[in-house]
């Protein structure tokens, strides 16, 4: 069994690259997944279960039957991911960067980038147009 940790930030449309990504590399009967949403800020006291970028990553992988656990943390995104991923000793972590320019393109969003530098499992960065 594969674990895979995802990263979803407030995007529907990132969130969905993200799952559409994960069913088509990983076996589907063969991996457990964990949607990570980081509330930087949360004055409302949301919860995981409430935002729509993740709800949606969350029926993608249901419709295949692919067993998934929400998760949540606060502050840092990129320290949250991390950590969350060593917490679950998970055997990759998935983020969405986004499109850039060709000159852009050496360059991740600082999310994407501090995960990518400062993690010690493999990372898969899905790109998107949002």
């Amino acid at each position: 069994m594969k674990d895979v940790l995802l990263g979803i930030d407030q995007s529907v449309e990132r969130s969905v690259t993200l799952a559409e990504t994960v069913l088509d590399l990983f076996d589907t009967e063969n991996v457990q997944v964990y949607l990570l949403h980081d509330f930087v800020d949360n004055p409302e006291g949301a919860s995981v279960t409430q935002v729509d970028s993740v709800k949606r990553a969350q029926e993608l992988f249901e419709e295949e039957g692919v067993d998934t656990e929400l998760r949540e943390g606060s502050g840092d995104p990129a320290q949250s991911i991390i950590e969350t991923a060593e917490d679950l000793d998970a055997d990759a972590i998935c983020v969405a960067g986004r499109k850039r320019s060709p000159a852009g393109k050496m360059l991740f969003g600082s999310v994407t980038q501090k995960v990518i530098l400062n993690s010690e499992r493999p990372v898969l960065t899905c790109s998107t147009s949002g």
